[in-house]
């Protein structure tokens, strides 16, 4: 089913840059199934994990517990971050897809991400999304000569709805560690490993193959998701302070679309 998003009536007023999108952008987008880098990547994540000695003083306890226990606690313990940054690059099903967020709890996210060559600008505060695409994604959105117009600019617009609504969930904490960490099958203990410093109990699913690093010291963060062939995702610098900054003079999605 063809999605219409941009059913434009230009009729008066709405000059420059605005004017221009509302003439050239074409009623005819793909299917949300057809291009949705949400739901890719839901995929990719899936694909990764399937779905994915310290003294006693300063070992956190995880290590001596079973893989569905450190899969929880290392879930708990994500769920409970103020802040973390999300990065790396993944292949599933030939497609490569790679992030670099910074993510707030409760309140949004900010960085870009590439999906198949299409490169895209995020910030999300509250419910305001924000998105700055490349030519090449604007020219998919909304067709070769609006996406001229658009070149460089920020587009606004609610992340609970909308024609591009589904971007939010990158920059949604609890959501990607829902998909990265939580969603998961069978875990068998994985190989043992050190991350920038910090000793690592690896989570293998047996049907995925991909692992989880979980940290073996302090709190048990998740700090790494890799899969051989496909890539990995880090996380790190949690809980560090994170400040998201809306962009100025963004073109509002839902004033293009009324042609006001």
């Amino acid at each position: 089913m063809e999605v219409y998003v941009c059913r434009f009536a230009c009729r008066t007023g709405g000059g420059g840059a605005r004017a221009t999108v509302c003439s050239a952008m074409r009623p005819r987008l793909p299917s949300p199934a057809a291009f949705s880098p949400a739901v890719a990547l839901a995929l990719v994540l899936a694909a990764t994990l399937a779905g994915c000695g310290e003294s006693p003083s300063s070992s956190n306890g995880v290590a001596s517990k079973s893989p569905a226990q450190i899969a929880a606690a290392a879930t708990d313990a994500a769920a409970g971050a103020a802040t973390v940054h999300v990065a790396g690059s993944i292949v599933s099903d030939g497609r490569p897809i790679s992030l670099n967020m910074e993510l707030v709890a409760g309140k949004g996210g900010q960085g870009r991400m590439t999906l198949a060559g299409l490169r895209i600008r995020l910030v999300r505060i509250y419910r305001a999304l924000y998105i700055n695409g490349s030519t090449a994604f604007y020219s998919l959105f909304a067709g070769e000569d609006a996406a001229r117009a658009l070149r460089g600019r920020w587009l606004k617009e609610s992340a609970g709805g909308g024609a591009l609504a589904a971007l939010a969930t990158v920059t949604d904490l609890s959501q990607l560690i829902d998909l990265a960490v939580a969603d998961h099958g069978t875990l068998t203990r994985g190989p043992a490993k050190t991350i920038d410093g910090q000793r690592a109990v690896g989570l293998t699913d047996v049907a995925g193959g991909g692992t989880l690093y979980v940290a073996r010291t302090g709190t048990p963060y998740p700090l790494e998701i890799v899969k051989r062939g496909a890539g990995k995702l880090v996380f790190d610098h949690w809980n560090q302070p994170v400040s998201l900054t809306a962009p100025a003079n963004p073109i509002n999605i839902n004033q293009l679309q009324t042609g006001h």
